[in-house]
């Protein structure tokens, strides 16, 4: 197994090394995209930034592309990178958006690096993971309303429909894309 847990010399790389250059210069550009743009395209466009989850897709696709470190450092980065360009998402929750994307990336990475599940479990696992340390987080520093059922509907319920699709075609771009690179 090579640093990236993958078995060095086989076809079948589930991640690709998260250091070098070229490595590094991608996910910097994951980072500004999940932190900076889709968000601020969403809030821009008037779209529904609970119901598109615009900084989650770059934060999973980091995992699973890259692995656990990469896929927690741009998770724990975007939400505060995000702030500072946008003061978006609002302090009270900037917290709990923290813990959930760092779960996120590790999770994904994790999942696909270490315990070498599939693209969709590796995606499924680390969105459950994900949306139960930002409901913990979100009660535990106050932002949640007292009630957990009202607020875990609220703030998971909208989010469903780009679960699903995170789960669906992330995986198949990730899989690309460690294809691609680690043919070159």
């Amino acid at each position: 197994m090579n640093a990236t847990g993958s078995a060095v010399g086989t076809p079948g790389k589930l991640t690709i090394p998260d250091t070098g250059l070229r490595a590094v210069s991608v996910q910097a550009v994951l980072l500004a995209l999940s932190a900076a743009v889709l968000p601020a395209l969403c809030h821009v466009a008037g779209l529904p930034v609970r119901w598109i989850l615009p900084m989650h897709w770059a934060v999973l696709l980091a995992g699973l592309i890259y692995g656990w470190r990469a896929g927690a450092a741009i998770g724990v980065l975007a939400p505060s990178v995000s702030f500072l360009l946008s003061r978006m998402p609002l302090p009270h929750i900037l917290p709990a958006m923290t813990i959930e994307l760092g779960t996120y990336g590790l999770v994904a990475g994790a999942s696909r690096q270490r315990w070498r599940l599939g693209g969709i479990a590796s995606t499924l696992v680390a969105i459950v993971a994900g949306r139960a340390v930002f409901v913990a987080a979100a009660l535990l520093t106050g932002a949640a309303a007292p009630s957990l059922t009202v607020y875990a509907r609220a703030a998971l319920l909208p989010g469903v429909a780009a679960a699903i699709a995170q789960a669906l075609l992330l995986p198949l771009v990730a899989a690309w894309w460690v294809r691609r690179e680690t043919r070159s």
